[in-house]
């Protein structure tokens, strides 16, 4: 057996690894959008006075971060078949990392003074107003490095994608290792391109974190 670590197979399988990642970047941002916005529309729900709104949203939280991922993916793609399952992996990633984001978005918003709040009220601003104009702007602020670092971690979590048949980048890593058998040469391709990608994302949201005071 041959266990000379071939570079030929990383620059033959370079191009199909490489449609895989843009297919993983793919799912991130949008999957990252999803869980920024999902995430504030669960925490200002989850300050609701009415228990009738915020029991169901903590029911749903806690049976969210109790399953696997892997089973909500694919769970949701027993149930959505006609759906596209990259579709469906964008939407369980961004709504599992919203039980997440709802969280920071939570501390963000008690981080801002009960002061700010009851002069609100003695301005007699509305509610959509206060949160608009006062409330949001300066809670968003404070979690956007944490939102980075959930990005971060949904990224690395992308290739349970596969599982469902989204092609990203370890599907693609997968399917060339099958055919040629280079699993070791693709994979390290692969996890280079995971750590190039997100390394340095990670540092920015070190800086980012520091330069706003946190």
């Amino acid at each position: 057996m041959n266990n000379d670590f071939d570079w030929g197979a990383v620059g033959d399988a370079f191009p199909q690894v490489l449609n895989g990642f843009w297919v993983t970047l793919l799912a991130t941002v949008f999957g990252t959008l999803v869980a920024a916005v999902l995430g504030l529309a669960i925490a200002v729900a989850g300050r609701a006075p009415s228990r009738l709104v915020t029991v169901p949203v903590k029911t749903v939280m806690e049976f969210i971060r109790s399953t696997p991922l892997i089973v909500q993916l694919v769970g949701a793609a027993a149930l959505f078949t006609s759906v596209e399952p990259l579709t469906i992996g964008i939407v369980v990633l961004g709504v599992h990392y919203a039980t997440y984001t709802s969280e920071v978005y939570r501390a963000g918003i008690d981080a801002v003074p009960k002061g700010q709040w009851e002069a609100c009220r003695a301005l007699s601003m509305t509610p959509r107003r206060t949160w608009q104009t006062v409330i949001l702007p300066q809670a968003v602020r404070n979690v956007v490095p944490a939102l980075g670092n959930y990005a971060i971690s949904m990224f690395k979590e992308t290739p349970f994608l596969a599982v469902i048949t989204v092609h990203e980048m370890v599907f693609e890593a997968r399917d060339y290792g099958t055919q040629h058998f280079a699993f070791t040469e693709v994979f390290t391709l692969a996890g280079l391109i995971f750590l190039v990608a997100s390394y340095p994302t990670s540092l920015l949201m070190r800086k980012l974190e520091k330069r706003l005071g946190h």
